[in-house]
Parts: C-alpha cells; sequence; structure tokens
C-alpha cells in the first residue's frame, strides 16, 4: 500500500476532518525543521510527510481513492485542469491529465494555521505568514527530498516467549519498552510505552509482529523497526507437531489388551473422553480428529490430536498368572 498516512497523522481510518487537522497542527509543530536545527535532515522529511498525508485525508475525493488503491493509486490518479494560455473565441479549456503531486509542505503549513503561523517559511526569509508563498522546494538537495532517501537504522528483534495455552486460545500480552525520542532542538528524551500484542490462535514459533519505526530515534536516521519474534515454551503434557498436538498416554497392560477410557484435559480446559475398545499394540497410534492446534490462515479448521501410548508390563507375575495368561492368548478366537 505504500505510506500508511493515517500512522503518519497518528489517528484512526474513521477520523474526522476535525480529528486529522489537530493532529496535524500538532504533529507539524513538533517536525517543523525551524523547531529541530540540531536534526534538520530528518525534521524535513518527516514534515513533509506529515503535511503531504494530512493533504491526501483532508480531501474527500484524494482520501476515497487513497482507502480503495492506496498511495500507489493517487500517483496514477487523474486530475482534470484547464491548458494553460489564451483561446479564441468559441474555444473551449482542454483537460489534462497529470500524476498526483503533494503541494509544497510549507504552503500546506502556512495554510492551516493562518495568523498563527509560528515559524519561518523554512527558505528563512521571515517570520508571519508571508503574503506571497514561496516557490523555493523545501528541500533544495535532492538527498533530502523525503523520508524515503534516509537510512533506516537495522530492525531490533525480540523473542516473545509463549506457552501453548496462548498459542492455543490466542491471547494479549503487554509489553512496556523504553526508548529515546527527538524532542525539541534535537535533544533526546527517553520515553516508556505499553505496546498490545495480540497473539492469534495458531501462530507458530518464528511468527513475526513488528511495531514500526518503535525503536530508539537517531540524528538522520528512521527509527528501526521493533520486532517480536514467537517462541514456544515446552509443554508437561503436550508436545506440538506443525498443526497436530501429540501426547504420550501411559497405560497399563490390562487397559491395553482389555480397553479402558481416556479423560484428556485439552488446552481450553475442555474434558476429552475417550473410549479404547480396540487393542493397543507398541507403535499404536490413536487419532482424534479436530482436536488439534487451530490454523492460523484457515479459520474454524483444527488439527488432529494423536496419543501415543506407553503400556506398562508388569514386573513379575506368579506361575499361576503366566499359565492363565498363555492359555487365553493361546485360545482359539470364537467364530
Amino acid at each position: 500500500m505504500g505510506a500508511d498516512y493515517y500512522r503518519v497523522l497518528k489517528v484512526d481510518r474513521t477520523a474526522s476532518e476535525d480529528d486529522l487537522k489537530k493532529s496535524y497542527k500538532r504533529l507539524a509543530m513538533k517536525w517543523h525543521p525551524d523547531k529541530n536545527p540540531e536534526n534538520k535532515v530528518y525534521a524535513e522529511a518527516k514534515f513533509k510527510q506529515i503535511c503531504e498525508a494530512y493533504e491526501v485525508l483532508s480531501d474527500s475525493h484524494k482520501r476515497s481513492v487513497y482507502d480503495r488503491y492506496g498511495e500507489e493509486g493517487l500517483k496514477d490518479m487523474p486530475t482534470d485542469t484547464a491548458s494553460a494560455g489564451s483561446f479564441s473565441s468559441g474555444s473551449t479549456s482542454r483537460s489534462t491529465t497529470h500524476k498526483f503531486n503533494p503541494r509544497k509542505a510549507e504552503d500546506l503549513f502556512s495554510e492551516v494555521f493562518g495568523a498563527s503561523y509560528p515559524y519561518s517559511n523554512m527558505n528563512g526569509t521571515s517570520h508571519g505568514r508571508s503574503k506571497t508563498p514561496s516557490r523555493h522546494k523545501v528541500h533544495e538537495n535532492p538527498t533530502e527530498g523525503s523520508s524515503s532517501n534516509l537510512r533506516k537504522a537495522p530492525p531490533i528483534e525480540n523473542k516473545l516467549l509463549c506457552s501453548l495455552e496462548e498459542l492455543y486460545n490466542g491471547a494479549v500480552r503487554k509489553m512496556k519498552i523504553s526508548r529515546n525520542v527527538l524532542g525539541a532542538g534535537g535533544k533526546m528524551t527517553a520515553v516508556e510505552e505499553v505496546l498490545s500484542i495480540k497473539i492469534k490462535p495458531g501462530w507458530k514459533k518464528g511468527t513475526k509482529i513488528t511495531f514500526p519505526e518503535k525503536g530508539n530515534e537517531q540524528h538522520g536516521l528512521i527509527p528501526a523497526d521493533l520486532i517480536f519474534v514467537i517462541d514456544e515454551k515446552p509443554h508437561d503434557v503436550f508436545k506440538r507437531d506443525g498443526s497436530d498436538l501429540v501426547v504420550v498416554q501411559k497405560i497399563s497392560l490390562a487397559e491395553a489388551l482389555g480397553g479402558s477410557t481416556l479423560q484428556i484435559l485439552s488446552l481450553n480446559g475442555k474434558t476429552l473422553t475417550i473410549p479404547l475398545t480396540e487393542v493397543i499394540y507398541p507403535g499404536y497410534e490413536r487419532i482424534v480428529p479436530k482436536e488439534g492446534m487451530p490454523i492460523a490462515k484457515e479459520h474454524g479448521k483444527r488439527g488432529n490430536l494423536r496419543i501415543r501410548f506407553d503400556v506398562k508390563f508388569p514386573s513379575r507375575l506368579s506361575a499361576d498368572q503366566r499359565a492363565s495368561i498363555k492359555k487365553i492368548l493361546n485360545a482359539e478366537e470364537p467364530t
């Protein structure tokens, strides 16, 4: 989708016009290059990105196109404009088509703040609102033209150790982080933030959850992405095998040969009652369909529960017991 203008302005996708303007004013004031002289390159890129986001989202037509097609849709959005030049009597204006071109950031800033325009117009000429719109580019140095030309700090990865119950049922984890952010005048300030991580049922070890630009801010660099990588705690009863759950069940020889009923407590707290009517032999595995792990990308589907058996043989038998067992096992099956 390209740039996420809602995230740039720190608003919801349902934000009203008033919400957009309030957030734009707050962010534009924070990142105006004149307020960040010690970190001007990064501040200018952020300021331009904020202005571009507000220009799109505050225009109902552009916002509609963006919501449907993203930033790429805006780049190819046709716009009707009157052709330049004079026309003879009876001629009509011709329609031309051009790609979306964001307005100059300082012009938009001046228009929104009006008479309260608090900084110079970024070309160093005056304070207060300029009577004539500046014709200078925001960035005369082409390498400073947008945030895409700034290097991004390497991502920061942290393991997120989850229980098998959390990966089975889903969960929300709260993670408190501390990071450095650039304040007024380019001064670094430590701030704390609580991130909410929604763990979805069926997620596997190695799944990554990314919080864009939540790493430390640095001069001349776009902040790093903060990435949490799912890891899985060993479980006392179950072992995960893809989307299946495997459990080893101990039973006696009498139960293996004569039948039994198992009671297994599943990861969601439900008790599974499983009758054993077949003869359990070495290597036998009982499959219980759809009682395994949820399949994250296939809503409502689950793997299987696979029961493996550990048959406990008696350590010793009396002569009479041996004779009885031998007689039973050697007996012909009834017809």
